[in-house]
């Protein structure tokens, strides 16, 4: 039996909650093996039937109507209240999972299972075996930070900047109790790692794509909102000097689509795929990725140095504004509204590859190194205090590729 165990709180809304719990999980189990056992629980959907339909208005409002979010995230600030003290809806089926599973820390990747959650288990499993610690994705804060994902008395809160670290700490995290850690991506995105030549075999053997052309990446969610076929109409005109990939979540009729866009359109070098599991790759062979503002796809643009434009067509939620600002004010990165906008960076930029040239080095600026066993070993640290244990990690290998 392992002798540490780690239970991360998760939720689907997005997809980004729960790929960070998978990447924690594979971490773990890279550095530790068997030493350490990680369980994610989905535990809105799973401990309640009334946030598991919420669960499922938020994914339909992100897909559909992003502007409703604005009114759906006043309504989600109310657990701030509700859970003040102690889970209230679905507290039967967490109770059920920390007596059974008796873990030595409660890890959050979700704003909305922090407050109370935390209370309740050191309150069932005894403060002295149990830690509480949270990791939060946003850039930045003001509105569109949950106020959920601040209970002063986690053991750790973690930020993935600075701004983000300081607005927690405004809303009342004890700033000593605070750490500044960025990307927690998938160990692969660490080693899987291009340079020139790794980078020109991709785009030709894989992709069948051209090594020499500017390489635009039109992204999207797990939940395959997208407007690709507005966007790729755009770059026509520029055929002979633009290539596009394209990918589209979990939307087999978007796909089904963009096949036949991309048959109609031979002019234009065109990938296309469905849900895709090498959005890492996609972004090393990319100049520019055009995406929403889901934490998780612009922390790796921003980790592979792949500058962004902000889909805005449909609106923004207000957590995405978050990160929209971020971007913005740091190094400029363009919004665009419409496929108008769209149009006219693209036509800036091939007109003068200075004004493009200018973006990347500013969106560049914003880049850090880390190393990321970093995180991973101080979570795991934080539980071997409840658990009276020692294990040390084993030595993790960053690249498989030369950079």
């Amino acid at each position: 039996m392992a002798r540490v165990r780690i239970l991360v709180l998760t939720s689907s809304t997005g997809a980004g909650h729960d790929t960070r719990a998978q990447a924690f999980a594979e971490w773990c189990f890279e550095l530790y093996r068997h030493e350490v056992d990680v369980r994610i629980e989905q535990m809105l959907e799973k401990s309640s039937g009334f946030f598991s339909a919420g669960v499922r208005f938020y994914n339909w409002i992100q897909k559909k109507s992003p502007w409703v979010h604005k009114a759906f995230y006043l309504f989600v600030e109310l657990l701030s209240w509700l859970n003040r003290r102690t889970v209230t809806l679905g507290r039967a089926y967490y109770e059920s999972v920390l007596r059974e599973y008796q873990p030595h820390l409660v890890f959050s990747v979700h704003d909305c299972l922090n407050r109370g959650y935390f209370q309740m288990a050191k309150r069932i499993l005894g403060p002295e075996r149990v830690r509480c610690a949270t990791y939060c994705g946003e850039f930045s804060g003001g509105f569109g930070y949950s106020i959920n994902w601040v209970e002063p008395s986690a053991d750790l809160y973690v930020s993935r900047t600075d701004t983000a670290r300081d607005y927690a700490v405004k809303l009342g995290m004890p700033i000593a109790r605070t750490q500044v850690r960025g990307y927690l991506m998938q160990p692969r995105s660490s080693i899987e790692v291009f340079n020139a030549k790794n980078r020109a075999d991709y785009l030709s053997a894989t992709l069948h794509l051209r090594a020499d052309l500017f390489t635009v990446f039109l992204a999207t969610g797990g939940n395959g909102a997208n407007n690709h076929v507005e966007l790729l109409a755009k770059l026509l005109p520029y055929a002979d000097k633009i290539q596009a990939i394209v990918i589209c979540g979990n939307n087999r009729e978007a796909y089904n689509q963009l096949v036949r866009w991309r048959a109609a359109h031979p002019q234009l070098n065109c990938f296309v795929d469905g849900f895709s599991g090498e959005v890492h790759l996609l972004m090393q062979v990319s100049d520019v990725i055009v995406t929403r503002g889901g934490t998780t796809t612009c922390a790796k643009a921003l980790h592979f140095r792949c500058p962004i434009i902000f889909n805005a067509l449909g609106g923004i939620m207000p957590q995405e504004e978050l990160t929209v600002k971020f971007f913005q004010r740091g190094a400029g990165v363009e919004r665009i509204n419409n496929a108008a906008d769209f149009e006219t960076i693209i036509a800036a930029w091939m007109a003068d590859p200075s004004v493009y040239d200018r973006l990347h080095d500013n969106f560049l600026k914003l880049r850090y190194e880390e190393n990321p066993t970093v995180l991973i070993t101080e979570l795991v640290d934080l539980a071997q205090q409840a658990a009276g244990t020692s294990i040390k990690p084993g030595l993790f290998s960053p690249k498989i590729y030369e950079a």
